[in-house]
């Protein structure tokens, strides 16, 4: 496993027992999303990205973590090998971090204490197929708006995020094993969700 050092942005990789804590991010991709190639590329420092990785940095180091994994620079794209096996991986990694970091880039500055519900639970990331396993893997999960404002966690949105998605609050929040819900009850949740690729969606589920 690959993580990126929230403070030097350089990549480290790292295998089974001796993977380290570390925060993981969850988002929907935008323009110039930052690549591993970019990382060690000085022309690519302006990209858009950047803004995001860093920021996502900064929340974990405030946490106190050291190591953070983001999907579009901890995993090696050119590498068909790789990326095969980062998909097979991905719930794992989920699931064994010790903080998710949802980013929700569409969801304007809130004031604190002030959620707006309605925008909330419009977010693009609740559409998107691979946020479906980002959502109910990790037992810790915190949501931020645009400019990295703390909204709440998936304990505290519960009954906002039920709205959003249709998945039961005591599974959201891992009070009742996912291994309870049925197969039709588990595609209801990606029925209105969308990936990139058509074959993407089971991997999702």
């Amino acid at each position: 496993m690959r993580l990126l050092n929230a403070d030097t942005l350089q990549l480290r990789e790292f295998y089974d027992r001796y993977v380290p804590a570390y925060a993981i991010l969850s988002h929907t991709w935008g323009d110039e999303e930052v690549t591993l190639q970019d990382l060690t590329d000085p022309a690519s420092a302006t990209k858009q990205g950047f803004s995001k990785v860093r920021a996502c940095c900064a929340q974990a180091m405030r946490d106190g973590y050291e190591w953070v994994w983001v999907d579009t620079c901890c995993i090696d794209k050119t590498s068909s090998a790789e990326l095969s096996e980062a998909i097979n991986s991905m719930f794992r990694w989920y699931q064994q971090s010790s903080v998710c970091y949802v980013y929700l880039g569409d969801l304007p500055q809130q004031r604190p204490g002030d959620l707006d519900a309605d925008r909330f639970t419009i977010s693009k990331w609740f559409t998107r197929g691979w946020t479906l396993q980002e959502l109910i893997a990790p037992d810790h999960v915190e949501f931020y708006d645009q400019e990295w404002n703390d909204i709440g966690t998936k304990l505290s949105l519960g009954d906002l995020i039920h709205k959003a998605t249709g998945i039961r609050c005591d599974m959201v929040s891992g009070h009742l094993p996912l291994a309870l819900a049925s197969v039709a009850e588990r595609m209801s949740w990606a029925s209105t969700r969308k990936t990139s690729r058509l074959e993407d969606m089971a991997y999702c589920l």
